[in-house]
This record gives structure tokens, C-alpha cells and sequence, in this order.
């Protein structure tokens, strides 16, 4: 059983935006989370990462989760600066820096729909690969929830293809944390990602938000290619997540340049 947490714990001010860290928003803002068996994800992780384990009916699991986007005002946190507007998809493994304490994310990689993609992939080494992404969303003002959401990327790295809903009637649900709460802490909240770079070597970035305020969701349909190519979640289990939520639009700082890890 994962421990209670409280959001109000980890809750920090922004640190002050310098040089070229960048402000932007999140619009369509989905996490989509399959619970895996843990030995799934054996020879993923360098040795100062370990896996934040869930306990779903007596068993450890690993959660790894889907999350789609459209960057929007993407800029210069400090400066005047053009502003962009491109899809993003990420996808990210649950895990504690064994160093630090530190609960994060370990980034497979990102597929981003923007020539701008140059940047990160060959200056910074960052595992991002391009792709053609789409959204098809209606969102219901009136009730403030998704009478539609579909997503569609085209990418020779993660081919990938979601259709959610909601309704007044979606529930969150968190097997194997003791609180509502506490999985929010744990799905929306980790600060800091860590990825292997291009050339192989461990990097990390961290990013600020402010609380999210994400709703439940249903999915009605799903294929995310990369997932079942690594044998993390099979095509079949992606039909059935452990929790989808989504936010209509939120702000992030991020804080650049990454560094290498050591």
C-alpha cells in the first residue's frame, strides 16, 4: 500500500524563470495510466532508479502512463518571445530517485508535431521524435467535462490513437493507495523526469505547476503502439487503464537546459 500524502506537502512557489526556461500551456491535458506487472519494466531503469511500486490485489505493480497534449503560448518564460502552439505526447514510468528520495518520472521518450523539435532533439540529445499529432475534442462548457476527446499520432517511434469520454458520472478510483488524494499526489505531481539521452547517457529536467485540477474519465478505445512494441502493456490490456484523467488546459514552467545525470 502506497503511503498518505497530502497535497499541500509538496506544493512549492515557482522558482524564478532565468535565461531560457520557458512558460506554456497544456491544453487537452490527459493522463492515461496502465498498472503492469513490475517485470515489465526490467533492464529500463539505470541502477540509482527504482520502480514506485503499487500493491493492486496483492501484487507489486508499476504504473506507466500515456499522457497527451497541445502545447499552447509555448515561450520564453523571461523574455519577449514568438509564441508556439504544437501537439506533444509523453511517456512516462513511475519511479524514486534512490539518491535523492525524490518521487519522479522516467521519461521512454516524447513525440512532439513542431519543426521546433531540432532544438531539443539535437542540441539538448533529448529522446524526442517527431510525429504527426492530432486532436478531436469537444469539451462542454456547460458542465465543464469532455463530451468527446480523440487523439491520433502518427510517428514511426510511437504510432498511437485514444478516445476518452466523460460524464458526471466517472468516479475516481485508485486501487492500492489509501486516499483519492494521495494517487493524485502521485500521478500529477512528480517535478522532476529523467530520461536517457540520445547518446545514452542519463539526463533530467524539472518543470512547476501549480495543483491540477483533474477529473475522471472512461476510455473507450486506445492503441499505443510503443507500449505493446516493448512488451510493457500488451495491445489488449491498453482497453482497460488503471485511471484516465483529464484537465481542459493548465500552466507549466519549464526549467532548461536539461543536464546530463553524473
Amino acid at each position: 500500500m502506497q503511503e498518505k500524502r497530502k497535497l499541500k506537502d509538496y506544493l512549492t512557489d515557482r522558482p524564478k524563470p532565468k535565461g531560457i526556461d520557458i512558460h506554456c500551456g497544456l491544453k487537452h491535458f490527459a493522463i492515461i495510466t496502465y498498472a503492469v506487472p513490475t517485470e515489465r519494466f526490467q533492464g529500463i531503469l539505470p541502477e540509482r532508479f527504482q520502480l514506485d511500486t503499487v500493491d493492486i490485489n496483492g501484487k507489486k505493480m508499476g504504473l506507466i502512463s500515456v499522457v497527451p497534449f497541445i502545447d499552447v503560448d509555448f515561450t520564453s518564460a523571461v523574455f519577449p518571445f514568438p509564441k508556439f502552439t504544437m501537439g506533444q505526447t509523453n511517456y512516462r514510468i513511475y519511479i524514486i530517485d534512490s539518491k535523492t528520495g525524490e518521487r519522479c518520472v522516467w521519461f521512454l521518450g516524447t513525440v512532439l508535431d513542431s519543426w521546433t523539435l531540432t532544438v531539443p532533439k539535437y542540441l539538448w540529445n533529448l529522446p524526442w521524435h517527431s510525429g504527426k499529432i492530432s486532436f478531436d475534442c469537444t469539451f462542454n462548457e456547460a458542465t465543464g467535462l469532455y463530451d468527446k476527446y480523440h487523439m491520433e499520432t502518427q510517428s514511426s517511434w510511437a504510432e498511437a490513437s485514444v478516445d476518452l469520454v466523460q460524464s458526471e458520472s466517472d468516479l475516481f478510483d485508485f486501487p492500492g493507495f489509501p486516499d483519492t488524494e494521495s494517487a493524485l499526489v502521485y500521478l500529477t505531481h512528480p517535478l522532476a523526469g529523467f530520461y536517457y539521452r540520445r547518446d545514452k547517457k542519463p539526463g533530467t529536467y524539472r518543470v512547476w505547476h501549480k495543483q491540477l485540477d483533474v477529473k475522471p474519465a472512461k476510455l473507450l478505445s486506445a492503441k499505443f503502439k510503443l507500449l505493446s512494441d516493448l512488451g510493457i502493456v500488451h495491445e489488449s490490456e491498453q482497453q482497460a487503464p488503471y485511471s484516465v484523467l483529464i484537465e481542459p488546459i493548465n500552466e507549466f514552467t519549464i526549467y532548461l537546459p536539461p543536464t546530463v545525470v553524473g
